[in-house]
């Protein structure tokens, strides 16, 4: 479900941390995908269509900007997380079906011991993927330095990141105090203090720095403390998340023959062909076109479509940091 107003509280506070992107500024990136949400979103989307299906569009459109996507599935939920699972079930799928863990599309697929946010944020630390794609905004209290959102196969998405660095900067907090804000805002793992804002939590965790020391400096009638609060546990979750080494990342190219056979059930052989046909052209002009870029010794140029869409985002960001300093309480 991710942290409460988090998204809201940056765009007021931290609005230098946040860019928008172009799909094709992470062509040769390895990008950390926390799969589960993406299923949950397709089955929320087409409820009466297998989720393989967006799952297959969605990854040839990384592989065709030569993007290397690594499918992450959460595990067993920590205890922690047990009462939320209770409460969302018939809402929110908690489990994923074997079939959409398919490797036929070349692309390499870990299970996380627990929620795969924290391994997606464990590759990123470890150097071994540049960015986590996720709409869950825990990603960054679990530590990872880049978290893209809206990373999607629409043409002309607004690609929203993320940087941890800068918004630790500019909150002038650290990484452990994140997550203490985080737990204050509200959290997958346990209860949140009632009545407290985001810019309230914000002002204490800068003050007081740790939920220990916040509590000994909040009216406990008009903010009462949860009975047998576990944020001590949710906060040893995001800062030591459990999980063994992740295997070797290799990807391969898609099997088309493997793909036809394996979508049969819910898809036409024509159209995952002609979909693999699509694929292949449209990387190898993509390839050309930046060997082109280099050869030149420039980058790939900005569209005037792009400069006027980063600028009408940018412009939307500084508005609502202005009025969210009135608004947040």
């Amino acid at each position: 479900m991710g942290i409460t107003k988090l998204a809201d509280l940056i765009r007021a506070e931290a609005p230098d941390s946040i860019s928008h992107r172009d799909i094709s500024d992470y062509a040769g990136k390895v990008i950390a995908l926390d799969t589960s949400v993406v299923v949950n979103q397709f089955r929320a989307a087409t409820p009466l269509s297998s989720p393989l299906r967006g799952l297959f569009f969605r990854t040839l459109t990384f592989l065709e900007h030569d993007i290397k996507p690594v499918f992450v599935f959460d595990g067993k939920p920590p205890v922690e997380k047990l009462p939320l699972v209770r409460r969302t079930r018939g809402t929110l799928v908690s489990w994923v079906p074997a079939e959409c863990r398919c490797s036929h599309l070349g692309v390499p697929v870990v299970q996380a011991p627990g929620d795969a946010e924290g391994l997606c944020a464990s590759l990123v630390r470890e150097g071994r993927a540049h960015a986590v794609a996720s709409e869950d905004m825990d990603t960054l209290p679990f530590g990872a330095n880049v978290l893209i959102r809206q990373l999607n196969a629409k043409k002309d998405s607004e690609i929203v990141e993320y940087s941890l660095p800068k918004l630790l900067e500019a909150l002038r907090i650290s990484l452990e105090e994140l997550v203490d804000l985080c737990i204050l805002l509200g959290c997958d793992y346990c209860d949140k203090i009632p009545g407290l804002g985001p810019k309230r939590a914000l002002a204490l965790i800068q003050k007081h720095r740790t939920i220990e020391n916040v509590l000994l400096n909040i009216n406990r009638e008009t903010h009462p403390v949860p009975h047998l609060w576990k944020f001590k546990e949710s906060r040893q979750i995001f800062l030591d998340p459990p999980g063994p080494p992740t295997p070797e990342l290799v990807w391969t190219e898609p099997d088309e023959e493997a793909l036809v056979k394996f979508l049969r059930p819910i898809m036409k052989e024509e159209r995952v062909r002609h979909r693999m046909e699509t694929f292949r052209e449209k990387r190898r002009d993509l390839r050309e076109e930046r060997e082109k870029e280099k050869a030149a010794g420039h980058c790939r140029q900005t569209r005037m479509v792009d400069f006027f869409r980063i600028t009408r985002k940018r412009n939307q960001n500084e508005h609502v940091s202005v009025r969210g300093r009135k608004q947040f309480n």
